[in-house]
């Protein structure tokens, strides 16, 4: 199977939003801003993968530019959920690191075109 970095790492990090998700509404009992961080940090991958099996390069483009914005919304909600204590100093600095390690790769190829 090909090794398509994007792919794998937008799905890991799905499943570690999703975790993410979880452990907000049990432990810390917030569901508004979490649902906003599930539905963003997840629709990453999902836009990544429906590129990836794109009809045109035009398609994989538009994708990965979907991508890119729901990432940067992702990095946002990050953000406001450490800034409100909801998120500890360890859970930010892993969510962060692999969201903009994940824009960065996003970048790269939307200036590839």
């Amino acid at each position: 199977m090909e090794d398509n970095v994007i792919k794998r790492k937008s799905r890991d990090f799905a499943i570690d939003i999703v975790r993410t998700y979880q452990w907000l509404g049990e432990e810390r009992h917030e569901y508004i801003m979490s649902k906003q961080l599930l539905r963003s940090g997840t629709s990453i991958g999902a836009n990544v993968a429906e590129g990836v099996r794109g009809q045109s390069k035009a398609d994989f483009y538009a994708k990965m530019s979907i991508s890119l914005k729901e990432a940067s919304e992702t990095s946002f909600w990050i953000d406001i959920l450490h800034a409100t204590d909801y998120l500890s100093n360890e859970q930010f600095k892993d969510l962060n690191t692999k969201c903009e390690e994940i824009i960065s790769i996003l970048v790269a190829i939307l200036k590839n075109r």
